[in-house]
C-alpha cells in the first residue's frame, strides 16, 4: 500500500488523483487531518484515516500496512518543521514502511538564507538516519508563486521586485504527476532527486516573455529590499510574510535555484510546462 499525507492539499491531492490512474484504489491510503475533506477519495475506494504530524499515535495508525509513505513538508512558517517531520518519519518507520518519500525543495542547504531550504536539509538528514530507504523529491519553485511575487504587472506594465537570479519555475501539477509516477513505478530512486522545468529564468527574462505574450511593453524594475517590503505591506501582505519571502531573492541572486535537471521531463514523457504557459493562462483567463 502507498499512503499519502496531506492529500486534501493541492500538491498531494493531485498526486493521489494520478495514482488512481495507475494502481487500484485499494492499494492507496491517505493520512489527513480531516477525513470529511477526503470523502471524495473514500467514495472511490481509497483508505482514509486521520493523521497529523503533531499526533504520533494517530499518524502511526494511518500508516499501518504501508509499503511506501509520501510525506508532504509542513507549511506553517512559524511551526517546528523539523520536529514535525521527525515525528512523521518515526511514525512511518514504526509502521514498517519500506520507503519514505518526502516533498522537499531543490538545492537544500544548511547555510541557505532561505529558511525552508535549511528545514529541508535538516529533514533529509533525519531521513538518512532513519534506517529506512528514502527519496527526497527536491521540487523546484512552484510557478504559481509568481502570481504574487511579480506583483500587479498586468495592470501596471511593470514587474517591480528586488534583484533576483535564475529560477527553474515549475508547474505544481507536473510535480504531482511525477511523484505518482515514482511511487507507482518499479525504478528505485534513492536519496535526493531534483525535479525542475528545463529552463531557469530571471525576472528580466519573464518581463521579456510577458511582453511577447501580451504585445505590451512590460518593464522590469529593480527595487530596494526595504522598499519591496513596504510595497507588499501596502498591498495587504503582512510584514512578517514579506520578510519571510525576501530571502528568496537573496538566495536566487546567489544562484541557489538555477539548477535544471532533465528527470522531470523523462518521467512525464513530455516537456514540462513553462513560465510562458503560466503567463499565457493568466492573460487569457
Amino acid at each position: 500500500m502507498i499512503v499519502v499525507t496531506g492529500a486534501t492539499g493541492a500538491l498531494n491531492g493531485a498526486t493521489v488523483e494520478h495514482l488512481l490512474k495507475r494502481i487500484p484504489a485499494a492499494e492507496i491510503g491517505v493520512s489527513v487531518r480531516d477525513g470529511a475533506k477526503a470523502q471524495h477519495f473514500a467514495d472511490r475506494g481509497v483508505r482514509v484515516r486521520r493523521g497529523s504530524y503533531d499526533d504520533p499515535a494517530a499518524l502511526r495508525e494511518s500508516f499501518e500496512g504501508a509499503d511506501q509513505v509520501l510525506l508532504v513538508s509542513q507549511n506553517d512558517p512559524h511551526g517546528d518543521g523539523v520536529g514535525l517531520h521527525r515525528t512523521a518519519i518515526e511514525a512511518a518507520v514504526a509502521a514498517g514502511a519500506r520507503r519514505i518519500l518526502y516533498t522537499g525543495h531543490q538545492n537544500v542547504r544548511s547555510d541557505s538564507p532561505f529558511a525552508p531550504a535549511r528545514e529541508h536539509a535538516a529533514t533529509e538528514a533525519l531521513l538518512a538516519d532513519s534506517g529506512t530507504a528514502w527519496t527526497s523529491l527536491r521540487n523546484s519553485f512552484y510557478a504559481h508563486s509568481l502570481d504574487w511575487l511579480l506583483g500587479p504587472w498586468r495592470q501596471t506594465g511593470v514587474i517591480a521586485a528586488p534583484a533576483d537570479g535564475p529560477v527553474s519555475w515549475t508547474d505544481r501539477a507536473d510535480l504531482a504527476e511525477a511523484a505518482a509516477i515514482i511511487l507507482a513505478g518499479q525504478r528505485p530512486f534513492d536519496g535526493p532527486v531534483t525535479l525542475t522545468a528545463r529552463r531557469a529564468v530571471t525576472f528580466d527574462d519573464i518581463a521579456t516573455i510577458a511582453t511577447q505574450i501580451t504585445g505590451r511593453d512590460i518593464r522590469r524594475v529593480v527595487v530596494d529590499d526595504e522598499q519591496w517590503i513596504a510595497d507588499q505591506v501596502a498591498a495587504g501582505m503582512s510584514e512578517s510574510m514579506a520578510r519571510m519571502l525576501l530571502p528568496f531573492f537573496e538566495a536566487a541572486r546567489s544562484g541557489h535555484f538555477a539548477e535544471v535537471d532533465p528527470l522531470l521531463a523523462e518521467l512525464l514523457g513530455r516537456v514540462p510546462r513553462t513560465v510562458a504557459d503560466l503567463l499565457t493562462d493568466r492573460v487569457t483567463a
